[in-house]
């Protein structure tokens, strides 16, 4: 940690360099706003406090035995802009939907990440932080599902859940994706009681349309570039400021938090396909190298900052 907040960075964080343009700074007054906010706004548009929460417990809580203080979370979304009240109102409404429990540990209210949470932040982890795209030799996986109509949920259930993961539909009842996400498809549908609806195949493509065309019949890319593009150009000011200028561990821990959870939605989004079959100058790879080069430099501080407010409680 750079003893002198007003000098620039050392290590990481002074490697920083950012393309020019100008991206807009948009955010909800009460929600992502923070005491500085010249570190954190405009990151995420309109996040909701819970999707921040969600952020915290895969960051900290994992290693304090899955368990945080409400008075921590309280304190550390404070940082975020997000209120108390609007802190515990989340938490309730995370608790109905079995993400977190309450537990009290020497007396101390707070709330745990359930097991099915824990499994999937696990999961999360290599979709957020190892983000390396496939390419030919990994191939493709198929699910092809048949749900009877009495079971229609199942087939709306699957269809989200694929999609979820970032599988494209190529017709009625059969969806693709790289193989580089076929264990976690495996997992993910097991996991849901899904797997009796599917059939999982592995292999190749072998046309005759070429393969770059089909992929953009079963995937959105103008929607995933877009996204991309928008995480740059909302990111790349917090970039310049860490470079000029150490920011404090609030700072820090307000910028990464919010940088993570918007990162989290971009890596679901996208199935990380083969770069060779994406358009030129794709704006993933910029997004990419601008997330690593964040994360390097604020990880650190945000993590000795939600430490220290943790244990002073």
């Amino acid at each position: 940690m750079n003893p002198d907040p007003g000098r620039p960075l050392q290590g990481p964080a002074a490697s920083l360099r950012v393309a020019g343009g100008r991206g807009s700074c948009k955010y909800a007054p009460g929600v992502t706003t923070v005491k500085d906010a010249t570190y954190a706004a405009g990151l995420l548009g309109e996040p909701q406090p819970r999707q921040l929460i969600v952020t915290v417990y895969g960051l900290y809580a994992r290693a304090e035995h899955d368990w945080l203080p409400i008075a921590a979370v309280v304190d550390l979304l404070q940082d975020l802009g997000v209120g108390a009240q609007a802190v515990r109102s989340s938490i309730s409404r995370l608790k109905r939907r079995d993400t977190l429990r309450s537990l009290r540990v020497d007396g101390t209210a707070g709330y745990a990440l359930t097991a099915p949470v824990l499994e999937l932040l696990r999961e999360g982890d290599r979709r957020i932080f190892e983000h390396r795209p496939a390419t030919a030799a990994d191939g493709w996986v198929q699910v092809v599902f048949t749900v009877p109509e009495a079971r229609r949920d199942k087939r709306h259930e699957l269809r989200t859940r694929l999609a979820g993961l970032g599988f494209g539909p190529m017709a009625p009842g059969v969806w693709v994706a790289p193989g580089t996400l076929a264990e976690e498809a495996r997992v993910a549908l097991d996991r849901q009681g899904l797997a009796g609806y599917v059939d999982l195949f592995r292999g190749e493509h072998l046309g005759p349309a070429p393969l770059a065309d089909r992929v953009r019949d079963w995937w959105d890319l103008d929607l995933i570039a877009a996204r991309y593009a928008e995480f740059v150009a909302a990111s790349r000011p917090l970039a310049r400021r860490v470079a000029r200028r150490a920011p404090s561990g609030a700072e820090a821990f307000a910028g990464y938090v919010q940088v993570l959870t918007a990162w989290r939605r971009l890596r679901y989004l996208d199935p990380g396909l083969p770069l060779d079959l994406l358009p030129e100058r794709w704006p993933g790879v910029a997004a990419a190298d601008l997330f690593t080069a964040l994360d390097s430099a604020l990880r650190p501080l945000a993590q000795e900052h939600a430490s220290r407010v943790i244990h002073a409680r």
